[in-house]
C-alpha cells in the first residue's frame, strides 16, 4: 500500500511534522521521525508524561500483549457493577455511548475473534523490544531493565486461566518463556510475595521501566536533537493552508507543519474523528500508587509481580513498589476515584507481605485509550498529511516506540509497513 511520501510544502529544506501529544507514543514518533531527517514540534497540553505514560506499570511485555477481548472478560460484566473490588469497573450512571461501546466490545469476546486479533498483534510483539534498543543506543538516556514477570496465584487452581492463555499465545506463533517456579524458589527470589500464595509461573524475556522517567528522557533526547517543545498548549482544531497543516490552539499562536500526527491518547477522537477516524474509543482508566517495602529481606524487589486472578500489577519503583490495577470506564476528565484505590489495596493486601499499606504515595489515575475492537489506530487519516498514533489500550508502553518507528517509516516513504496494515485508523 503506497501513499504520498512526506515532503516539505515549500519544496526545500527538511520536512516539518507537528506531533500532538507528549507521551510515550507521541515522543517515540517524534524521535523516529528525527532519525529520518524530519524536523519536529511536539505540542503537549499539560506536561511531558502527564497522562497514561506516567503512573502505569511500566512493563515492556510483548509476551503478554494480547487482545483485551478475552471471552473470560464477560464473566466480569455483572461483577463490574455489583462488586466494588472488581478489577473491571463500569459506573452505573446512564451513558448510551458507553453502553454501545460495551456491547460492541462484548460481541467481540469470542475465541475466534480473540485469535484473529492476536494474529495481528504477533508481528508487532516480536519487534517491540528491538525498538527500545534503538532508542537506548541512539542516545536516549534511560534504561529498560531485563527481567521476567512473576505471575503468582493465591490458589493454585487460579492459574488455569493464564495457562490456557499461554497455550493460545504459543498457538498464535509468539514465543513466550513460561516456567513453573516452586515455592522455595519463589520465597527466595520474592519474599515480598505472601506466604499464602500457592503457585507461580515465571514469564521470561520481558522488561520494565520507570515510565515517567523514561518518557522525560525521551523528551530530552528529542529536544537535544533540535525538536521544539510547546508545553501547556491545547490543540483545538486542524486546518490546511499554504503552509501545510496548521494546528489551531485554544490559546497561543497556531503552529504549522508539513504534516501532523495526533497522538493524544484517550483524547484522540476530538481531533481524529473529523479526519475520518470513526472506530469507537473510550478511556479505560487505570489506577496506581506506590508503597514502601518495609522488610529488609524484601529489598530490592528484582522483577515485576503480576497477580492475574486479581488483575493487580506490581513493579519495582526505586526503593518502593508501584501497585496498580483496575479498568474503569469513566470520563477522561473525571476526578480520581479513591474507592478504586481502596479496591486495589483490598485485593493486594493478602497477596503481598512486608509493605506499608498505611502510606500510599504517588496516587495516580490515567486514561488508557481502548478501542472497541482492541486494535491500535496507527496510520494516515482521510485528510491529507494528517496521521494518528494511538488506541493502544494497556499496551502503549510495550508498543509505543515500535508504533512510532513504523509510522515514521510510513510517513517518509509513503509505504505502509506490513505490520501496520491491520491498524489502519480509518478501517
Amino acid at each position: 500500500m503506497r501513499q504520498t511520501p512526506l515532503r516539505p510544502v515549500q519544496g526545500s529544506g527538511a520536512a516539518h511534522v507537528v506531533v500532538i501529544g507528549g507521551g510515550m507514543v507521541g515522543l517515540s514518533t517524534a524521535w523516529f521521525l528525527q532519525e529520518r531527517g524530519v524536523e519536529v514540534t511536539v505540542v503537549e497540553r499539560s506536561s511531558i508524561a502527564a497522562g497514561s505514560s506516567w503512573g502505569n506499570a511500566g512493563w515492556i511485555s510483548p509476551g503478554l500483549c494480547v487482545p483485551l477481548s478475552d471471552p473470560s472478560v464477560l464473566k466480569y460484566g455483572l461483577k463490574a457493577v455489583l462488586d466494588p473490588n472488581s478489577p473491571l469497573f463500569v459506573p452505573l450512571t446512564p451513558d448510551r455511548h458507553l453502553a454501545s461501546f460495551m456491547l460492541g466490545f462484548a460481541r467481540r469476546c469470542t475465541p475466534g475473534q480473540w485469535k484473529r486479533t492476536m494474529d495481528k498483534f504477533v508481528p508487532v510483539n516480536r519487534l517491540a523490544i528491538s525498538a527500545y534498543d534503538e532508542l537506548e543506543t541512539g542516545g536516549v538516556q534511560a534504561v529498560s531493565h531485563d527481567a521476567p514477570i512473576m505471575a503468582a496465584f493465591r490458589r493454585a487452581a487460579d492459574a488455569a486461566g493464564l495457562e490456557h492463555e499461554i497455550e493460545l499465545i504459543h498457538e498464535a506463533g509468539l514465543e513466550l518463556e513460561a516456567t513453573e517456579v516452586d515455592n522455595a524458589t519463589l520465597r527466595a527470589e520474592l519474599p515480598i510475595v505472601s506466604a499464602d500464595v500457592e503457585r507461580a509461573i515465571r514469564l521470561g524475556g520481558q522488561r520494565y521501566i520507570d515510565p515517567g522517567a523514561y518518557v522525560e528522557a525521551l523528551a530530552s533526547a528529542v529536544e537535544q536533537r533540535g525538536g521544539r517543545m510547546v508545553i501547556g498548549s491545547n490543540a483545538r482544531a486542524l486546518r490546511h493552508g499554504p503552509h501545510g497543516v496548521t494546528v489551531e490552539m485554544v490559546s497561543g499562536e497556531p503552529i504549522s507543519g508539513d504534516a501532523v500526527v495526533i497522538a493524544t491518547g484517550a483524547w484522540l477522537p476530538t481531533l481524529a474523528k473529523p479526519c475520518g477516524v470513526r472506530v469507537p474509543l473510550r478511556a479505560g482508566r487505570g489506577y496506581s500508587f506506590s508503597v514502601a517495602v518495609t522488610e529488609a529481606s524484601a529489598r530490592p524487589v528484582p522483577c515485576p509481580v503480576y497477580f492475574p486472578y486479581e488483575r493487580v500489577a506490581c513493579t519495582p519503583y526505586g526503593d518502593r513498589l508501584r501497585v496498580g490495577g483496575t479498568m474503569e470506564f469513566a470520563g477522561t476528565e473525571d476526578p480520581l476515584n479513591p474507592d478504586r484505590v481502596d479496591a486495589i489495596v483490598r485485593s493486594a493486601t493478602p497477596l503481598l507481605s512486608g509493605v506499608d499499606w498505611d502510606d500510599p504515595r504517588d496516587v495516580w489515575v490515567g486514561s488508557r485509550p481502548v478501542t472497541v475492537d482492541g486494535l491500535p489506530l496507527i496510520g494516515a487519516t482521510k485528510v491529507p498529511n494528517v496521521y494518528v498514533n494511538g488506541g493502544h489500550g494497556m499496551w502503549g508502553i510495550t508498543l509505543g516506540p515500535l508504533s512510532g518507528k513504523l509510522l515514521a517509516e510510513q510517513m517518509v516513504t509513503g509505504v505502509v509497513p506490513e505490520q501496520l496494515r491491520p491498524f489502519n485508523p480509518t478501517r
